[in-house]
């Protein structure tokens, strides 16, 4: 096996490891175990748990910042945007449930730029500045788009979280009833929602 794949190896080891059992939980050991070599290798590619953990955490918030910026890059109706925004969170929980596990689980190692909270804020950030360009066409304060953008992300990420784990009612449903909540407000929800896409 040569260097590059011998790392691709045990940033998978360690990814569902992490995944399973938590930073806490999981070691250098078991790593090594799973991988079928000796910690040494372990510590020659990453230098210890910390590293590893850190390299598996910064793929995992690239991958999903970049598939919901994507989703947030085509000039379409706000109500659009939305759905895809909602739908490429669920697509990424539905299919790297190992990353979004260890993304939204607490450890000792994570600092201000590397956890779920700084992921959220960052995709925030992307979503305030659509929200603020949508907002003053309309004749709203765009000084609010940051409100609004926080608490359109977080719905949506929370929701993503308990999703992860009862995926019950389907992924598209729960994307219609997400868009529904924030587009229609409480007072005007639709009966049944749909994706309109």
């Amino acid at each position: 096996m040569t260097g590059t794949q011998r790392r691709r190896q045990l940033l998978d080891v360690a990814r569902a490891l992490f995944a399973e059992k938590g930073f806490d939980g999981a070691s250098v050991e078991e790593i090594a175990h799973r991988a079928g070599v000796s910690k040494p290798v372990v510590y020659e590619h990453f230098g210890g748990k910390e590293g590893i953990y850190a390299v598996v955490v910064d793929r995992e918030m690239d991958y999903l910042l970049s598939a919901i910026t994507e989703s947030l890059s085509e000039d379409m109706h706000p109500r659009t945007l939305l759905e895809h925004a909602a739908t490429a969170l669920l697509d990424y929980v539905d299919t790297s449930t190992d990353g979004f596990r260890i993304l939204v689980r607490d450890s000792p190692v994570a600092s201000s730029t590397g956890t779920f909270s700084s992921l959220l804020s960052d995709i925030a950030s992307h979503v305030e500045h659509i929200l603020g360009v949508h907002f003053s066409s309309r004749g709203y304060d765009a000084k609010l788009a940051g409100l609004y953008a926080q608490a359109l992300v977080g719905m949506v990420a929370l929701t993503g979280q308990w999703w992860l784990d009862v995926r019950k009612p389907r992924k598209t449903d729960v994307v219609a009833h997400l868009v529904n909540l924030a587009w229609n407000g409480l007072s005007h929800l639709e009966h049944k929602p749909k994706v309109r896409r």
